[in-house]
């Protein structure tokens, strides 16, 4: 069960911030953020997990 989108391929990023202290920047760790994937029905019966970007597109019915 992969974390990415089944149409667009859209997956997990690395993001973070800047922890400003007394003129100073910390460091602070970075964490992945994952898309919001949801579970979908394509035509032919089967299901997969699509982003939600794709879901209201109404991407899934759409395919071939």
């Amino acid at each position: 069960m992969s974390k990415q989108c089944a149409i667009c391929g859209k997956g997990s990023q690395m993001g973070g911030k800047r922890n400003l202290l007394r003129g100073k920047y910390n460091p602070t760790p970075k964490k992945r953020k994952y898309p919001n994937l949801q579970w979908a029905t394509f035509p032919d019966g089967h299901r997969e997990k699509i982003c939600t970007r794709c879901l209201k597109k109404n991407l899934h019915l759409k395919q071939k």
